[in-house]
């Protein structure tokens, strides 16, 4: 074993005094916050890193205490001044002094923290944003869109279980004037680390259903400067910039407004003035369709008293002139009528002449008729005594025929011709196939039988 060689311990030791000695002072530290706990006793630890800008690497780590007696004054001496806790994400500036210690190795004691650094750092991401989103055109573009001339279809984004989200609801669905809304809620969650994915992920699925929604709404309840700092988030407002709906935001806070609310179509204090707004979209629209109503009434009362008084003017002036009309109509149908009788009776003395002609006519006709059809009948039976004879005549030649073929079909004719019919088993034999060795055929001739065995 080496003389000079060393314990851990004395090493450690060693390594202690020398930053002790050389590093005695406080200093001003700037760094993220990666981590901050809270324990029961009252410290607060925190792990603080530096990032290159370009790359955003961690290139600097290190731990820090702020004991209880310290933390109890920086932590509300902090909130106070920014609106905000510490937490995990922020940019901040530290008075501390350096610790090495020989179990738990280095770290630094945190002192004092400067506030104004803080809010400087946050003011100046804001603007970098909002600078980003102007640079891209968009920053406007959700504020030139049309709202509807009656927006009550609302698309919601919030937590179901705000507070701010059923003051929404109740101050929407109980207005004075009880015009009807119908609301569908996105929900997302509405604070911390996970709510731009949220938020974005609920615009996609409202965008699926872009044709159904007037207006879409972002709201939440109040709370602290940190707890809205999730909507102070570039790509939150890149989506809402761009979104084919106009968006109003009631985020729930009145000094500061965030990127959110600067992108967005229409920026209200609180979810219930976003409901009271739509409330009062709806009655602006409802008080212009009384307005026309009325002037539609006035005018149209206006123009049928200008008529009758037309009518009453025309009616005094065409007055005789109608009665004088109607006097030499009068007359003329008078007229008319009298010569309409004198024609009528010209007319019906006219058809009885020639009906009386027509009715002679007719009987003559019927006359002549009858006497040529009687004469017709009266020659009838002759001819057809005449046919009856010549069809008899002919039907007997017939019959005399037929009885002269069926004595030539006869088969006993036949027989006597010299023919002969051979039977086998008392049919006719009409094929030799049929007939085989040692079968008894019987010959019939004209005069008798022959029996005979095939060989």
């Amino acid at each position: 074993m080496s003389d000079t060689s060393l314990s851990l311990l004395q090493l450690n030791q060693k390594v202690k005094e020398t930053i002790h000695a050389e590093f005695a002072d406080t200093y001003w530290v700037v760094a993220e916050i990666s981590e901050i706990r809270e324990v029961r006793n009252g410290h607060c630890y925190i792990e603080l890193i530096e990032k290159n800008e370009s790359t955003e690497q961690i290139v600097a780590k290190s731990r820090a205490n702020i004991w209880a007696y310290t933390y109890r004054v920086i932590k509300p001496y902090f909130l106070s001044a920014t609106g905000q806790s510490l937490e995990s994400g922020m940019k901040v500036m530290l008075r501390v002094s350096i610790d090495f210690q020989e179990v738990y190795g280095f770290s630094l004691n945190v002192r004092d923290i400067d506030p104004t650094y803080t809010l400087g750092d946050m003011a100046q991401k804001k603007q970098a944003i909002l600078n980003k989103l102007s640079e891209e055109g968009v920053i406007d573009m959700n504020k030139e869109l049309q709202v509807s001339l009656v927006p009550q279809k609302i698309a919601v984004i919030s937590s179901p279980t705000a507070a701010g989200y059923e003051d929404f609801c109740n101050q929407l669905n109980n207005n004075a004037a009880r015009y009807k809304f119908y609301t569908k809620l996105f929900s997302a969650i509405m604070q911390g680390d996970k709510t731009e994915e949220s938020v974005i992920a609920a615009l996609d699925r409202i965008y699926e259903y872009e044709e159904v929604f007037d207006v879409v709404v972002i709201i939440r309840g109040g709370g602290s400067t940190s707890d809205l700092m999730c909507f102070d988030n570039y790509w939150i407002a890149y989506n809402i910039a761009q979104f084919p709906l106009p968006v109003f935001s009631g985020i729930g806070h009145e000094r500061d407004e965030t990127v959110v609310d600067y992108v967005a179509h229409t920026r209200l204090k609180t979810p219930t003035a976003v409901a009271e707004h739509l409330i009062e979209l709806v009655a602006e629209f409802d008080n212009r369709l009384s307005f026309c109503k009325d002037a539609v009434i006035a005018n149209t009362r206006d123009i049928i008293a200008e008529s009758r008084a037309a009518f009453d003017m025309a009616s005094g002036r065409f007055k005789p002139l109608v009665n004088n009309a109607l006097l030499v109509q009068k007359n003329k149908m008078d007229k008319l009528i009298r010569s309409l009788g004198n024609s009528s009776d010209r007319f019906l003395e006219s058809r009885k002449n020639r009906l009386r002609l027509a009715t002679q006519n007719l009987k003559n006709f019927s006359e002549r008729s009858i006497r040529y059809q009687q004469n017709d009948l009266e020659r009838i039976p002759a001819r057809l005594a005449t046919r009856v004879n010549h069809l008899l005549s002919h039907q007997q030649s017939q019959l005399n025929l037929l009885e002269k073929t069926n004595d030539l079909l006869n088969p006993e004719n036949i027989l006597k011709k010299g023919y002969s019919i051979t039977y086998l088993n008392g049919k006719a034999v009409k094929d030799t196939k049929a007939i085989k060795s040692g079968d008894v055929i019987t010959t019939r001739l004209s005069d008798g039988e022959v029996n005979s065995t095939v060989n």
